[in-house]
């Protein structure tokens, strides 16, 4: 599932006291089928979120991997990968923001898209937030030029004991990848999570994964996970 991780904003308070990296897996068992029969999905089936947050003297680099097991025999079905960069220049408050998004599936694959934007992180009271906003060009069979906002938050709660955390997208796109010639579609993705940290390393929980015409023209959909994070 195409997302943007809030690793990026827990671990943006540990880069002021170092500057080593950190990475995190996930393991999500998403309902869809169970929901929604074989419309979108022939079963339910686990997806494996892999990621890494390495900052630096000039910015950070976040790095994200999504493998589907959602094949016949729980084999892998679908890979899509996120490449970003932040550049910090000086104290300026926004940060230049380049990212990759790519992908493979079983029989399609997942088209290339370039972003181009401006980044910035918020601090406030007890919530850590980060937004951006880019052009976005897919690399669709006709180029689309588009623009993507993306909203991240992060929040301890109760000692540290339960982490609400997650992100929204909102782009546009072309309808018709072909020609370009139907115009424009917006599209909404969202992926709130709410984890109980059973240490500072391994965490259960569970994430709500609310779309609008992504998976289907115009039509909502909400997919809960049951969810284990190991963080090293």
């Amino acid at each position: 599932m195409i997302k943007k991780t809030p690793i990026i904003l827990v671990l943006l308070i540990e880069i002021i006291f170092s500057t080593s990296y950190a990475q995190q897996l996930e393991l999500h068992y998403d309902t869809r089928h169970s929901l929604y029969g074989s419309q979108i999905a022939e079963r339910n089936y686990l997806t494996g979120t892999f990621e890494i947050f390495k900052p630096d003297t000039l910015g950070s680099t976040f790095v994200l991997f999504d493998l589907n097991f959602d094949m016949f025999k729980g084999n892998i079905g679908m890979i899509y990968t996120e490449i970003a960069r932040d550049f910090q220049i000086g104290c300026f408050p926004i940060m230049p923001h380049i990212e990759f998004n790519g992908g493979l599936g079983n029989g399609f694959l997942i088209n290339n898209s370039l972003l181009v934007g401006g980044s910035h992180n918020i601090f406030w009271k007890s919530w850590v937030l980060n937004t951006y906003f880019a052009y976005k060009l897919h690399l669709f069979e006709c180029l689309s030029h588009d623009i993507q906002w993306t909203f991240i938050w992060s929040k301890d709660m109760l000692n540290d004991k339960l982490s609400f955390s997650g992100f929204f997208d909102l782009w546009t796109e072309n309808i018709d990848h072909t020609s370009g010639s139907n115009g424009k579609k917006l599209i909404f993705m969202t992926e709130p999570q709410l984890w109980y940290n059973i240490s500072k390393s391994f965490s259960f929980g569970t994430e709500l994964r609310l779309t609008y015409n992504f998976l289907d023209e115009k039509r909502w959909f909400a997919i809960p996970t049951v969810a284990v994070k190991y963080r090293f």
